[in-house]
């Protein structure tokens, strides 16, 4: 396997020497074989990870052999010792490789769903439904960091401590009956953003529970859901999808650059929450999919002496 990774490398892509890969959603997806668009097979899984950079194509600029690094959406899969990726970004020094495991897709796609198409601003109400996974935890330190006033929900009471301890203002638990009446009551002027993890779910009532020219991103949804416009024109509210993958360069670099500094500078670290040697990759896509109640983001440890 690695002699077929070296053989395809160049240009614009980087050779890393894989440290710890991340768990995603969409890893269970492909295996299932129910993603938009599948891979060729032989397949290596995982969409993120950090490691050394071993080598580096003639077009790489941003990053140099022995350089900490962090990555997503590779070229080859991430639960690997070597990972051939192009999307490749600097590590801020104070984070292990294991949580630079936890930042390729959750940070990125956080940054997506808030800013780049979410538009979120300073004093704005965010609410973040499914806060405690990783994603969540992304979302829920950013829109903080950012000045806005973050509600989030999670499954468990641990998932609802971590949601408070990373920026939330208050939390309610998804799994409670009547919590949304709870939540309305409590936050009648409604919200001006919620980022959405679970929309096969929750969208109808999201409808209900955004302000005027409210947006609901959907971050993610495991099958249909029915809803009625009417919920969307009488507030003159939108939804929309979120996909890391149809980011353009400059959406990169953007997000890269942003999540960088936030890393390096606030009081929060990415949220790890269970950490499977590689031989148990299967039982972290199952625990993954066996909604338990998230508490961070699940990792592959793939070289710990690093």
């Amino acid at each position: 396997m690695l002699a077929a990774v070296i053989k395809e490398f160049g240009g614009p892509e980087v050779l890393v020497r894989v440290g710890a890969s991340g768990v995603n959603p969409v890893d269970t997806y492909i295996r299932n074989g129910q993603y938009a668009v599948l891979p060729t097979l032989p397949y290596t899984p995982g969409r993120d990870g950090a490691g050394i950079v071993e080598k580096v194509g003639a077009d790489v600029r941003d990053v140099n052999i022995g350089d900490r690094v962090f990555f997503a959406s590779p070229v080859t899969g991430s639960a690997a010792e070597y990972c051939l990726a192009d999307r490749v970004f600097p590590l801020p020094p104070g984070l292990t490789l294991q949580e630079g495991a936890c930042v390729g897709v959750p940070y990125m796609t956080a940054y997506r769903a808030l800013f780049l198409l979410g538009k979120a601003q300073k004093g704005q109400r965010i609410l973040v439904h499914g806060a405690s996974g990783g994603v969540g935890v992304a979302a829920v330190q950013m829109a903080a960091e950012r000045g806005c006033t973050v509600v989030g929900t999670a499954g468990t009471d641990d998932g609802a401590k971590l949601v408070l301890t990373n920026g939330a203002t208050d939390v309610f638990n998804h799994r409670t009956a009547g919590y949304l009446e709870e939540m309305k009551k409590k936050y009648p002027e409604g919200f001006d953003l919620i980022v959405e993890m679970a929309a096969h779910q929750n969208l109808a009532s999201d409808l209900d529970l955004l302000a005027k020219n409210g947006r609901v991103a959907i971050v993610e949804s495991r099958g249909e859901v029915k809803v009625n416009p009417r919920a969307l024109m009488s507030k003159e509210s939108s939804v929309f999808g979120v996909q890391l993958g149809l980011s353009t360069p400059e959406d990169w670099a953007e997000s890269s650059s942003y999540v960088y500094k936030f890393l390096n500078s606030s009081r929060f670290r990415p949220a790890i929450g269970r950490v499977y040697p590689l031989e148990s990759i299967a039982a972290a896509h199952r625990d993954i999919m066996a909604g338990g109640g998230a508490h961070g983001k699940l990792i592959v440890s793939i070289n710990d002496q690093l």
